[in-house]
């Protein structure tokens, strides 16, 4: 059965068909031919026309990033792309709409630009819509049409549960893709509303489903209940424990590097390096594992959408949380000129090939000359991201962890 209802932004009506989930829909021009129109999503002022002319010196991202304001602005210039929502009625429903997005700025800003060659577009901040619903489809609608213009897209949140907006832009568009996230918690509350500590119910679960594949970085032990572990792991899904990923920190890189979508939240960072998480964990991701982080998921090949969630600008002392985050995003740019000089699979000169042969299985294991990534061959014929460690495994004649997996989600 079809529903409809209406969404109200600066006195535009917009009109929503829902179906199992709701579907934006609006009428306005193309930009570029490639994008519709998406000013009326977008509050009236950007953060930067709060700044004064020369405020920012010529090599700091302030003066080098493109602003959708901008008169001579041009969408097909942007490699990334900015976006904020501070919408966080997902954590409680009188939580007030966060100015998050603009503290980040103000710290981003600041920053040198050591990446010229990536180009970066700040399209400005969601407005608040009537009601949580509004904020959410608003979001989605702009993510979709970045996503399907080939964007790579920087969400800065509000609260966790708008990384299913991430997924529903994928999902609008049938595109069936592998999802991470970094939290100490696995938001999989059961719960009538989807909220910040539910969501991944919803996206895991509700149908039909375009997850291929889920992976979860960082979750703290003693705050996950063992059945839903055991659960997920019978339905192939990776869960790295913070303990794991700092034994071994290099072997996330390939879970990464396979993602299309990466959902990072706050809490996964200790209280002393992240010190807004005054609902969090003395333990958790040093500041600079979780730039770490972020440096690969620039990296990753299908990564296109990344959204930090959790910042509240209100407990941020000396705003250490914000230069943080902005430290975050200032790797992913590295991570994202790494990727933009790698070369691809079928272009064999790029590449140092191992032949490897393991308790009766032989393999071929690929290295980058580039960027020295590895990858490993299934024997379906397919390649896929993998780490140093792989290699090592399978040249001692043991089953690369890896391997097993993949070998299960392909039965």
């Amino acid at each position: 059965m079809l529903h409809a209802f209406c969404i109200v932004f600066n006195n535009f009506i917009y009109v929503s068909a829902l179906y199992t989930q709701p579907t934006f829909i609006y009428f306005s021009q193309r930009i570029n031919q490639h994008m519709q129109d998406l000013t009326h999503f977008f509050a009236n002022r950007h953060f930067i026309e709060t700044k004064p002319t020369g405020t920012y010196q010529p090599l700091q991202l302030g003066a080098n990033i493109q602003f959708a304001t901008q008169d001579n602005f041009d969408w097909d210039d942007a490699e990334i792309v900015i976006v904020g929502c501070g919408e966080q009625r997902g954590d409680a429903d009188d939580a007030p709409f966060s100015h998050a997005p603009d503290a980040i700025r103000e710290e981003l800003y600041k920053m040198y630009a050591w990446h010229p060659a990536v180009k970066i577009t700040d399209a400005g901040n969601i407005l608040e819509g009537a009601g949580l619903g509004d904020s959410r489809a608003a979001l989605r609608t702009v993510l979709h049409e970045l996503q399907q213009a080939g964007k790579t897209v920087i969400v800065l949140g509000g609260s966790h549960d708008l990384t299913l907006q991430q997924y529903e832009a994928f999902k609008k568009s049938e595109k069936m893709i592998n999802a991470t996230v970094a939290d100490m918690l696995i938001d999989l509350d059961e719960s009538e509303a989807v909220t910040s500590s539910s969501f991944l119910m919803d996206m895991l679960t509700g149908q039909p489903n375009f997850v291929n594949h889920y992976s979860h970085i960082g979750f703290q032990s003693y705050y996950a209940h063992p059945r839903m572990l055991e659960t997920l792991d019978k339905l192939r899904f990776d869960f790295y424990r913070l303990g794991k990923v700092r034994e071994h920190f290099e072997d996330v890189e390939p879970v990464l590097r396979n993602s299309h979508l990466f959902s990072f939240d706050m809490s996964a960072i200790r209280y002393s390096d992240a010190p807004v998480n005054i609902n969090g964990s003395p333990n958790g991701f040093t500041g600079d594992e979780a730039c770490i982080l972020t440096r690969y998921a620039g990296m990753g090949t299908n990564l296109s959408s990344f959204g930090i969630y959790g910042y509240h600008p209100q407990h941020d002392v000396h705003n250490m949380t914000a230069k943080l985050i902005s430290q975050m995003i200032w790797y992913f740019i590295d991570g994202y000129l790494v990727r933009k000089a790698e070369a691809k699979l079928t272009d064999h000169d790029e590449f140092i090939s191992f032949h490897v042969a393991f308790t009766e299985n032989e393999t071929i294991f690929l290295k980058s000359k580039r960027t020295n990534r590895w990858w490993m061959k299934l024997p379906n014929g397919s390649y896929v991201p993998c780490s140093y460690n792989d290699y090592l495994a399978a040249s001692n004649d043991e089953i690369p962890e890896r391997w097993l997996r993949e070998q299960e989600r392909l039965i």
